[in-house]
Order: structure tokens, then sequence, then C-alpha cells
């Protein structure tokens, strides 16, 4: 097995028993990079030289007992709506074209403690809004498994690095599924943690009350000691939550004797692909010879979830985007007579059509005489979905469904048809209304030979059943292999 191929609790293990050094870690990676990354495109900024710099700092460190943790000299990516101390941070965005961050994310600083090594930040679609990865400044990523397919977003960066061995794990962030959605369509897995649980302090905000940062790694017992990593308290965040543990990793049991499972039937009706419902509903059936009650139920609501999903994350887009002005950071305008004009070219330069289009639509809806008709209306619709979901909760530990309708569509035929590509979001943003944590795990191939990925959602806090329920159906599926890369040339 080559060093590519190691999960990062494998890799770290090997570091610390010193049968791989942190240089060869890091050095493994950034060969996987330099010979794929022109195919699968999926870092806009790459850190070498100070990755390796860094590798044999951390080396030391491991070497005098400094550093004991399982992340510990671990390769690892960013996605680049994450701030960095002193490297690059654009949101994939023209207008923030030269940001460099004086400080770095609470999420970002916390792995660095914990001596995970940098390789660079991730591509994904222009300031998390898209579903694709195809609407960043800096051109679409490719999915690793076929790359004439997306990969999904708007994490779709973080999710091909991984599945193409060029990170061992990374950091998304997950406003309506972008962690969830990516996950599945690129084979690995990953986490949306319930809201608060981690500092949004440095994450570049879209929709303030809906995003969250979370791990993407090749396994759930990764994404488990990912999170007890990154997940703290942080009074810099009004949202953040003091939660009484972290210990994420010991729910690793891989037992769901007795534990309830529902599955959404709301969920497996009309726009569901044939092969995803199959795959869905076959890892139930493995879950209930693993000792689970698994039955079918109606959540409700599930219809309004995407237009009030829309209305909220556009109106807190347009709030939050009005920073961007050209007057203090990042693009702007060459040519402009006065203020006001400068704002307008700089933000209608800057800013591609997917942004613009989800401004408008958030300052319209916030605007007077729309006010009440529309983003009030979502809101009591936001609520009604958390009642729902509580309702469902008071029966289930874990509610089973498919992270998306399909698996990942071609290149360009989603940006064709934006309607088409929010509905894509169905199955994950009610996840984000609610505050819960969601799960993408794969559970198989479609006809295509493309992943699919099977959610898990729990209730608020309750992160410790999902990789309970989570590990126990990836040992009864058993090991899941990523794609056979091959480079530009087909080698």
């Amino acid at each position: 097995m080559g060093i590519s191929e190691l999960t990062a609790l494998e890799l770290g293990k090997e570091i610390k028993e010193k049968r791989i050094s942190v240089r060869e870690a890091v050095q493994a990676s950034l060969e996987r990079i330099h010979k794929y990354e022109d195919t699968v495109h999926a870092y806009v900024t790459l850190t070498e030289e100070a990755a390796l710099a860094q590798a044999d700092e951390i080396q030391k460190q491991i070497d005098d007992g400094t550093l004991t943790g399982p992340l510990a000299g671990v390769p690892m990516a960013i996605k680049d709506n994450i701030c960095t101390e002193g490297i690059e941070t654009t949101c994939s965005s023209k207008i923030l074209r030269g940001f460099v961050p004086p400080y770095s994310a609470e999420a970002a600083l916390n792995l660095k403690k914990a001596g995970a090594i940098l390789l660079g930040k991730t591509n994904m679609d222009e300031f998390a809004m898209g579903s694709t990865t195809e609407t960043s400044w800096f051109g679409p990523t490719k999915n690793p498994w076929n790359t004439e397919h997306v990969p999904g977003g708007s994490s779709g960066g973080s999710c091909a690095a991984v599945a193409a061995g060029e990170t061992f794990f990374a950091l998304g962030s997950d406003t309506g599924g972008s962690i969830r959605q990516p996950s599945s369509f690129c084979g690995v897995t990953g986490i949306k943690p319930t809201y608060g649980t981690v500092s949004r302090y440095g994450l570049i905000a879209y929709g303030s009350s809906l995003d969250q940062i979370g791990p993407i790694a090749k396994d759930t017992a990764d994404c488990a000691a990912i999170l007890e990593t990154i997940a703290s308290y942080d009074k810099k965040d009004s949202t953040s939550v003091k939660r009484e543990a972290y210990n994420f990793t010991a729910a690793l049991t891989g037992e769901v004797k007795g534990m309830k499972i529902g599955i959404l039937s709301d969920y497996l009706g009309e726009g569901l692909d044939e092969d995803v419902k199959k795959a869905v509903l076959e890892a139930a059936d493995a879950l209930k010879e693993c000792g689970a009650e698994v039955e079918f139920f109606d959540l409700g609501m599930v219809e309004y979830a995407i237009p009030a999903y829309y209305v909220i994350a556009s109106a807190e887009a347009s709030s939050n985007l009005s920073r961007f002005d050209g007057v203090k950071y990042g693009y702007r305008t060459p040519e402009y007579e006065d203020l006001h004009e400068m704002y307008k070219k700089s933000r209608s330069e800057g800013f591609g059509p997917e942004v613009k289009r989800r401004i408008m639509l958030g300052s319209f809806v916030l605007s007077s005489g729309y006010y009440d008709a529309y983003y009030l209306k979502a809101l009591r619709t936001k609520a009604l979905i958390k009642q729902a979901f509580d309702k469902a909760f008071e029966k289930y530990d874990v509610i089973l469904g498919p992270a998306a309708p399909s698996t990942a569509p071609l290149l360009g035929d989603s940006l064709s048809d934006p309607m088409k590509m929010y509905l894509g979001d169905i199955y994950t943003v009610s996840v984000n209304l609610a505050g819960l944590p969601g799960i993408s795990v794969p559970c198989g191939l479609d006809s295509k030979g493309l992943p699919i990925g099977l959610q898990m959602i729990a209730d608020c806090f309750q992160e410790k059943k999902l990789f309970g329920v989570a590990s126990a159906y990836e040992k009864a599926r058993g090991a899941w292999k990523l794609p056979v890369m091959t480079d530009k040339e087909g080698r």
C-alpha cells in the first residue's frame, strides 16, 4: 500500500511509530498534486515550500514528545473561504483577488496546533454559491472518478483533493449541503457538525445562520478525529457553543443493536435516481442485519425546504457581501469617476453571475413591501422544519436518506439551468435550516461507475450517534477504494 492510500489516522500512526517521516508524507502528497492537478484542478493556492519547512519542524516536535496527537505530521488542505494567515484567501472570486488575511480561522489554528501540515487552499464555488464548483473564478474542479463530471459543491475542491489522494483530509464549509453533496459525488466521507460546534471565526460568511465548517476525509474514523481537533468553544464567535465533551472518536464502536433508524419516505419519491434509491435501501438493510430497528416515515415540509433555504441564504448573502466594495481589500475597478461608480463597477466586474443572482434575490426579499411576504415567511417555515425534525427525533436515533437525488452530473449541465442546480440540494438544506449534524458516507456506485452517498442525520449535538451508525455501516459495507487516477497523458 502506497503512502497516499493510507487514511489520515493510519498515516499519523505510521509517523508516530517512525515508519514514515513527516517529510516523506508531505512529499508523497506533493507528488500526487504535481501529477494529477492539471487533470483535477482541486487547488487554487499551493504552499509547497512552507509545507516542507513545516514538516521538518513538526518532525522535531513529534520526536521530542511535544506533539502526540493522531494528526501530527499529517498533510491537509483547507477550503479557500477559510482564512489562513499570510496565505491568499479568495473565496474563488475575482473580487477577493490578492486578499491575504492577517489572521487564521479558529479551525485552521486548532489543526496547526495539532501538528497537521497545510498543503494549500482548495477550489470552490465562488463565495460558496453553487453545487458543482463550476462558478469558481479560477475555473472548474473535475471529479476524480470521471473528469467529465463535476465534483459537486461548493466544497468540491476539498472533496476532489481527498478522492484524488492529493491530501489526506480537508476542511470544507456547509451552508446547504456543501460538504455532504460533494462528498457523495466524490466517494469520500464528510460531516456537517451541529451549528455552533466549530467556530465560524475566520470563515468568510455566506449565510451566517447556516454556515458551518466540517471535515472531509477517507472514512468515518478520520472525520471523528478531525472534528475532535477543530471543535471548540470560541468567544470570538457569538454563535459558538460550549459543549460538555468533544470525544467523538469514542463513538466509533461499530455497534447499532437496539438503535432506531428512520428512513425518510419523502426523500425516496419522484426525482430520485433508481441507482441511488437502490443503494440507500441496501445500506438500510445492512444496518438492519447489524441489529438496528429500521422503519420508513414521513417528515413532511420537504417541499418547502428549498424555497425557504434560498430566501434565507440569499438574504444573508446580500447583507454579508455588501462589505466587498473595492475600498479596503480585493479587486477595485481601474477606471471610475466617483465613489458611487467605483462601488458599482468594482462589484459588477468582481462578482460572478451566480453571486450577483443571489445578491439580487436577497436584496429583493429584504426590500420594503416584500420582507413580510418572503423573508419572514421563510423564517417561519424554518421553525416548522425544525419542529418536524424534533418530533422525528423523539422516536428515532438517526435518520437515513440519500445525500443527493443523483450521482455527479456532467460538467456544464447544471450551470445552464440554475433551478436544476438549486433542486439538487433538496435532501441537504433541511439539515442546515434546523442546525442539525449530518454525514455522507459512500454506499455504492451507479451504473456509470460514479459514487453514491448515504446521508445520516441526527439531533442537535448527537454527532456520536452519527459516528456510531456510520462506523457500523462501514464495517458491514467493507473496504471502500478511491478511484484509480490517471494524469493528463493517461498514465
